[in-house]
């Protein structure tokens, strides 16, 4: 009895899986046969409409509703992101940087994700109090503050393909690459460090402790992913067989992730430096051109397979986001608010790196406008506890993340070909 039960269980997680992958398939096709929108925009959008049909049907057929959100309630958005899905989406977007063109664009990149994210955290964070109070919400600022941390780090996965044909500087899109998948590392450090604080309460916040602990998670993992970085390298180089080439980055990514994780150091920037590490010193003398043709190719397979599944994902939360009046009509104006914040984090270090730096014409347009939130943010804020207001944020999470894939991400190759031909 307990084996059947034990391969009850299993088949269960199996359906869900092949469930997942069989309405990422269709979405796809759809999407490239009939819609033409860039792919993850398409499949989110779809799932989308898909979820508002299967609540009206859970309407007028209770049962299937409660099947429906069965099946989605059994899918742990964050776990699977944070855990699963994110090592690998990191090393397919680093492994394509070239380290030697990131060091041009070195102080932007790293402006803009660290000084960028402090900057629209807290405006987001004040802004959103003063609004909770508005609508007699009593929500602590430290709450707002985790808000502001999960919905600064930017996304630029439905957009790099549409910047790449609007013709936008190299230079540019570079930044725009760079700053988002470090600022991803750098937004969770910032969330986890304010989560602490949250979960300990704010009388035992220490200045010191705080930044102690932030520096251990920061240069923690930029180290540990430099090392993994140098052992994948030497691996790398002392064979030429892409099979084994392509085992040894699996592993280091899975491995190296959890082991990061485990140390409690950041484990989204050590996949970064190891991505970065292992695509410019494999490409320059490590890797065989027919290896790095099979390796970038699997990761790409990889990043398209990953991204599908993950926009599929967002769109089918939809489901299971418990809807509320009040936050829905606050959560609409946070658009505007997180938008706001983001125009300054861009433009004030901008504004300074100006006095030294030669910036694309435009530059802080398309810095603002690309700057798309995705799933990294809607996985924080279901990871918080209920005790910190979590279907609230959540909520306005969702709202600003589908108005930011959708609008934003359709619109941005035509804001980005308008600035570059004025």
């Amino acid at each position: 009895m307990e084996g059947h039960s034990f391969n009850s269980g299993k088949l269960a997680t199996y359906q869900i899986i092949s469930l997942i992958i069989l309405l990422a398939a269709i979405f796809a096709y759809v999407n490239d046969r009939w819609i033409k929108w860039p792919s993850t925009i398409g499949i989110m959008v779809l799932a989308l409409f898909s979820s508002i049909i299967l609540v009206i049907l859970g309407n007028l057929i209770p049962a299937f509703s409660v099947q429906v959100l069965r099946v989605v309630s059994h899918i742990d958005f964050g776990q699977v992101l944070m855990k699963i899905m994110l090592s690998f989406l990191l090393f397919a977007g680093a492994i394509h940087i070239d380290a030697v063109k990131l060091r041009k664009e070195f102080w932007p990149v790293m402006t803009l994700a660290t000084v960028g994210i402090f900057i629209s955290t807290f405006i987001v964070s004040v802004m959103s109090y003063y609004l909770f109070q508005l609508f007699h919400l009593q929500i602590p600022y430290i709450h707002c503050l985790l808000l502001g941390a999960l919905i600064s780090p930017t996304d630029p996965i439905a957009v790099m393909s549409i910047l790449k044909k609007a013709g936008i500087p190299a230079s540019l899109e570079l930044k725009i690459t760079g700053e988002s998948l470090f600022n991803d590392g750098v937004g969770v450090v910032v969330f986890l460090t304010i989560l602490e604080i949250a979960s300990k309460g704010e009388g035992s916040f220490s200045p010191t402790g705080t930044v102690v602990l932030f520096l251990k998670e920061a240069c923690g993992g930029l180290l540990f992913g430099a090392l993994m970085g140098y052992v994948s390298y030497f691996l790398i180089r002392s064979i030429d067989n892409y099979r084994v080439e392509v085992l040894i980055t699996l592993a280091i990514v899975t491995c190296g992730y959890t082991l990061a994780d485990e140390l409690h150091i950041s484990a989204p920037l050590a996949i970064i430096v190891t991505g970065i590490m292992v695509g410019t010193k494999g490409r320059a003398v490590g890797i065989s051109v027919t290896s790095w043709d099979y390796l970038g190719k699997f990761w790409d397979l990889i990043d398209e397979i990953f991204n599908a599944i993950l926009f599929l994902l967002i769109g089918l939360q939809m489901l299971i986001i418990t809807p509320h009046a009040t936050i829905m009509v606050i959560g609409c104006i946070m658009i505007f608010v997180v938008l706001v914040a983001r125009w300054f984090a861009v433009s004030l270090p901008v504004a300074v790196l100006r006095l030294k730096i030669k910036f694309e014409k435009n530059a802080v347009t398309i810095l603002t406008w690309g700057g798309l939130r995705g799933g990294l943010s809607v996985a924080m804020a279901l990871s918080l506890p209920q005790s910190m207001h979590r279907d609230e944020l959540v909520l306005i999470t969702y709202i600003i993340v589908v108005f930011s894939i959708i609008v934003q991400g359709l619109t941005i190759g035509k804001v980005a070909a308008r600035s570059v031909s004025k």
